[in-house]
C-alpha cells in the first residue's frame, strides 16, 4: 500500500476508533467498541514516526471527545444564548484542544514508550492510563470518557474495588494491544501469550466480583423518597417564577415525610438559603417531626457576602452545609473574568459567580448516619470522591443536568456515578431536577430509576456500608503509581540491554 494511502487510511480510521469509546459508554453500551477503539489506536502508532503519531493521535482525540463531549453545544447554544455559528465554533475548539493531549499520548508514546521493552503491549495501557489521570487534573481536569466506565457491569467490573475506574482503563487498553499484537502477529505461540493474558485479566474479574469488601451498618434499610421538579431552565432564576418553584417543592415533598431520607436536587431552591430560611425551616420543622433528614441544594452566601457557593444542606432530622469544591469552568465560574465577563452572554450564565468551598468538609448528617455529599461534576473524580466515601455510611449527588438537554452527556453522568458507588462500596442516591434521578446500589448496579424531563417522585432503600474497598482506602494512587513504575522499568530494562549489546 503506497504512503499516500497508507495516509488517508489512517486519517479516516483515527477518527472512527475514537468515536468508538463513545459508543462503548452509556447510552450506547457496545462496551467491546472501546476494545476495537484501542486495537486500531495500537495499529496507527505501531510504525509511524512521533509526528505522525502526534497526528493520528489527535485524530482519535478528536473523534473521541467529538462524538462524545458535543453536549456542551446544547449548554452554549441553548442556555448560553450562544448563536449557532458561535455554539458550534467554541464547541469545535473544546473539543479539538483536548483532543491535544491525545495528540501529546501518541508522540510520547511513538519516540519515548515504543522502542521499549514490552513497550507496545505494556507501554501503550500504562501510558494511557497515566494521561487520562492527566485529564483528570490538567486545568482544574476533565474526566470524562475513561475507557473503565464501559464495564461498570462487566466481567471486569470485579477489579473496580481494587483498582478504580483507572485499573478498567488499563484492562480495556491492554485488551485491545493484545488483539492488534496477535493479529500482527498471526503465530499461535503468540496468539496463545495474549489470549492467556486475556483470560487472566477478565476471568480474573470475574472471580472477584462476587466478593463482599464491606458491611452492612443497619439491622434495617433507609427510606429514601428523591423529588424531580423537572422546573424548565429557562424559569428557574427568573425571580418571577420563584413563588411557584417553592410551592411545587412544598405540595409535592408533604406526602414523601416519613421517609428516612427526602432528597431535592441541585439548586433545587433558587435562592440563597439566607434568602430563603424561612420556607426552609418550615419544611425542615414537618420533616423533624416525621424523622426524615430532607437533603436539598441552594446557593449559599457568606454574612459578610464575599463568598457564593453551590452548596447541599442537610435540616430536619439531619445536619450540615457542604460547599461544592470542584467547580465548572463558565458554568459556575468564569476564568480570566475580568476579560471575558460581558463579552458574550454564555460568560453571564446564572449563578455564574461561585466560589470553591474549602478541602475536606465534613459529611453531612442524616439520623445516626453519615452521608458523603457531592454536587454535579464533582462524582466523577475518583479520589474526591474515595476522601469523602471513606468518611462515611453512604453516598449522595445531587445535579441540574437540564444544562444538556435531550442529550447524552446526562447517561454518561449516571453511568459514572455508578462507578464512584462500585469503587468505593456505598450505596448512592441520586437527585437531579429532570433527570435521570437513581438509587444505586454498593455494586454500581442501579436499584430504580427515573425517566428524564417528567416531574416525578423516586423512592426505594439504601443500605449504609461499614469497612472499605482496597480502592475506598488507596484511592488512584497505587495504579498511578504502579503505572510510573512499570515505565520506568522498561526503560531501566531498555537500557540494560542497550549497554550490553554496546
Amino acid at each position: 500500500m503506497s504512503a499516500s494511502r497508507n495516509a488517508l487510511l489512517a486519517l479516516v480510521a483515527a477518527p472512527l476508533a475514537g468515536a468508538g469509546v463513545t459508543l462503548s459508554l452509556a447510552p450506547f453500551n457496545l462496551w467491546p467498541a472501546g476494545i476495537a477503539g484501542c486495537a486500531v489506536l495500537a495499529w496507527l502508532l505501531c510504525t509511524c514516526s512521533a509526528g505522525q503519531a502526534a497526528l493520528r493521535g489527535w485524530g482519535f482525540g478528536l473523534g473521541m471527545f467529538g462524538s462524545g463531549v458535543s453536549w456542551v453545544y446544547v449548554s452554549i447554544h441553548t442556555y448560553g444564548y450562544a448563536s449557532p455559528a458561535l455554539a458550534g465554533g467554541l464547541t469545535a475548539a473544546f473539543c479539538a484542544g483536548l483532543a491535544l493531549l491525545l495528540a501529546l499520548f501518541g508522540w510520547t508514546y511513538a519516540r519515548f514508550i515504543r522502542p521499549l521493552p514490552g513497550g507496545m503491549l505494556l507501554g501503550f495501557p500504562l501510558l494511557w492510563v497515566l494521561f487520562e489521570w492527566l485529564r483528570s487534573w490538567l486545568l482544574t481536569g476533565f474526566p470524562w470518557l475513561y475507557l473503565g466506565y464501559a464495564h461498570v457491569d462487566t466481567w471486569i467490573a470485579g477489579w473496580a474495588p481494587i483498582g478504580g475506574v483507572f485499573a478498567l482503563s488499563f484492562i480495556v487498553a491492554i485488551s485491545g494491544a493484545c488483539l492488534f499484537l496477535a493479529w500482527r502477529s498471526r503465530q499461535l505461540v503468540s496468539i496463545t501469550t495474549y489470549a492467556v493474558i486475556l483470560a487472566t485479566l477478565w476471568v480474573g474479574g470475574a472471580v472477584l466480583r462476587p466478593i463482599e469488601w464491606v458491611v452492612r451498618a443497619s439491622e434495617r434499610p433507609l427510606t429514601v423518597a428523591i423529588y424531580q421538579p423537572n422546573v424548565p431552565q429557562e424559569i428557574k432564576w427568573n425571580r418571577r417564577y420563584y413563588p411557584e418553584i417553592i410551592g411545587q417543592l412544598k405540595r409535592a415533598s408533604l406526602p414523601l415525610l416519613g421517609n428516612d431520607i427526602l432528597v431535592w436536587p441541585e439548586a433545587a431552591v433558587p435562592n440563597y438559603y439566607q434568602n430563603a430560611e424561612g420556607f426552609i425551616d418550615g419544611v425542615a420543622e414537618q420533616a423533624r417531626v416525621l424523622d426524615t433528614t430532607l437533603v436539598t441544594g441552594i446557593p449559599y452566601r457568606t454574612a459578610d457576602g464575599r463568598a457564593y457557593y453551590n452548596s447541599i444542606i442537610a435540616t430536619g432530622s439531619g445536619s450540615g452545609v457542604y460547599h461544592k469544591q470542584r467547580l465548572v469552568p463558565f458554568g459556575e465560574y468564569v476564568p480570566l473574568e475580568q476579560m471575558l465577563r460581558g463579552l458574550i452572554a454564555f460568560f453571564d450564565l446564572p449563578m455564574s459567580d461561585f466560589t470553591s468551598g474549602p478541602n475536606k468538609q465534613l459529611p453531612l448528617q442524616a439520623g445516626a448516619f453519615r452521608v458523603a455529599p457531592f454536587i454535579c461534576y464533582e462524582i466523577v473524580y475518583p479520589e474526591l470522591v474515595a476522601w469523602g466515601a471513606r468518611r462515611a455510611d453512604l453516598m449522595i449527588t445531587i445535579s441540574n443536568d437540564s444544562w444538556f438537554g435531550d442529550s447524552i452527556g446526562p447517561l454518561q453522568h449516571l453511568q459514572m456515578a455508578q462507578m464512584r458507588a462500585l469503587e468505593n462500596g456505598r450505596y448512592l442516591i441520586r437527585g437531579t431536577n429532570n433527570g435521570v434521578s437513581a438509587i444505586v446500589d454498593h455494586r454500581g448496579q442501579i436499584l430504580a430509576r427515573s425517566e428524564r424531563f417528567v416531574e416525578t417522585s423516586l423512592t426505594g432503600e439504601v443500605e449504609p456500608m461499614l469497612g472499605k474497598t482496597p480502592f475506598g482506602t488507596f484511592g488512584c494512587k497505587p495504579v498511578i503509581l504502579g503505572c510510573f513504575l512499570g515505565l520506568v522499568l522498561m526503560y531501566v530494562i531498555y537500557v540494560g540491554l542497550w549497554r550490553d549489546t554496546d
